[in-house]
């Protein structure tokens, strides 16, 4: 009922919405003499606010069309080289000069946490110079029908077997934030098998691998809540006409509103600083407050069976960390994993994984040899700056290349070289 009452809301604002925005571009006009005057842009500015806070924004796009390598700028475009329903694998293509020696292959397995994979749009362009990047696109549950079925855990961890496949052996996976579980799993159980296209290094960015270390508020209120907790309150049917109709979710709009009572002091002053930038006229930092809210307000819906395995599985049993992970029935052991080097990396002020959640990977995957495996902690930065923001390309970018390319396939036989700086090991 809720959904229902939320989209009929919104559906009813219509009408309002488009009339601000009227407003907004009579009284911005450069033809309307009000426009120059305090006036005319308060005007504009109140009804722009208005408009914005009161949208459904839809998925972004990359944008990515150029990068540079070798010092050369050169053309990239998007191309969907696996699908399923529930996700597309979106590959980065570079236009290189041919007999160019390859560049490493690089998945990125974005979080399914409530925004879209263009969350990660910083941490691709950042990666593009180096590698083949490839990126997994998640859907959005309401717009996926009931017919193609239900997507858990379980079927999250055999899409990241299927796309390592895809990509052939030698291929590097790299974790942002949630799906460090999952591939972690994926990758035990693929070394289980004696998969050879289990990834040759695996990166996991600010994951809550072990909720138990530094758990912050989020953790801490999965585990005091329960799961029924989260089933009865947070889950929901999606209404008509969407696709998915009748696909029991957990949606996007919940999930917006914890995303901001998390820190809801600091949204409202950044609007009211828009707006007072909208007055004075200061439009590169309104472009700034704009650039980033119509990312951070794309919300989609998930699953209900995934968000609640994930709940119950990580968070409240934290079932991998005591060895009581399952995938179809069969144990998940991070001690199978021998081959597949490993690198963890944390913020030293992530309130989303605390400090030490992610590192636990190490004391878990006891079979990699510690000249494979790495840990780097970022200092003077959160959960964002782990995977986006001038530090990471600074000095998070450098070391992640560093180890793929001292610990790639190729390399296995060379004694590869540990990767330090900040707080690491």
């Amino acid at each position: 009922m809720y959904y229902q009452l939320y989209e009929f809301n919104h559906a009813a604002l219509q009408p309002f919405r488009a009339y601000a925005d009227a407003v907004r571009l009579f009284y911005s006009n450069p033809l309307n003499p009000l426009s120059e005057t305090v006036f005319g842009r308060t005007l504009a500015a109140s009804a722009e606010l208005f408009e914005r806070t009161t949208r459904r924004y839809g998925k972004p796009q990359f944008g990515l069309d150029k990068t540079s390598v070798d010092f050369q700028r050169v053309a990239v475009s998007e191309k969907v080289v696996w699908s399923r329903p529930f996700c597309n694998l979106i590959h980065f293509k570079r236009d290189l000069p041919a007999g160019r020696k390859p560049d490493p292959k690089l998945l990125i397995v974005a979080p399914m946490s409530g925004h879209y994979a263009t969350l990660l749009r910083g941490t691709v362009e950042a990666m593009l110079p180096h590698a083949e990047v490839h990126i997994t696109d998640w859907a959005d549950a309401r717009m996926v029908p009931l017919s193609e079925g239900r997507f858990d855990l379980d079927d999250y961890i055999d899409y990241v077997i299927e796309m390592l496949h895809a990509l052939g052996p030698g291929t590097h996976v790299m974790a942002v934030c949630q799906p460090s579980v999952p591939v972690l799993a994926a990758t035990a159980i693929m070394e289980m098998r004696g998969d050879p296209h289990a990834p040759a290094t695996m990166t996991l960015m600010g994951g809550p691998i072990d909720t138990r270390r530094n758990p912050t508020a989020v953790n801490m209120l999965a585990e005091e809540k329960g799961t029924d907790w989260f089933r009865e309150n947070v889950i929901m049917q999606v209404p008509w006409p969407n696709p998915g109709f009748m696909r029991e979710v957990y949606p996007g709009f919940l999930q917006l509103s914890g995303f901001m009572s998390m820190n809801l002091d600091r949204h409202l002053i950044a609007h009211k600083d828009f707006f007072m930038h909208l007055v004075k006229d200061d439009g590169d930092s309104a472009e700034k407050h704009r650039d980033f809210y119509d990312e951070y307000l794309a919300v989609m819906d998930l699953t209900a069976e995934f968000y609640l395995q994930t709940v119950d599985t990580v968070f409240v049993h934290h079932a991998l960390p005591k060895g009581e992970m399952t995938h179809r029935g069969t144990p998940v052991d991070p001690a199978a994993i021998r081959n597949t080097a490993l690198l963890t990396i944390e913020g030293e002020n992530d309130d989303i994984s605390g400090v030490g959640q992610t590192q636990a990977a190490h004391d878990l995957c006891v079979n990699i040899p510690q000249e494979r495996r790495s840990h780097y902690l970022q200092p003077a930065v959160g959960h964002y700056g782990v995977f986006n923001g001038s530090r990471f390309r600074a000095e998070i970018v450098p070391r992640i290349m560093d180890f793929i390319t001292s610990h790639g396939r190729q390399n296995r036989s060379a004694r590869p070289r540990v990767v330090k700086g900040g707080r690491s090991s």
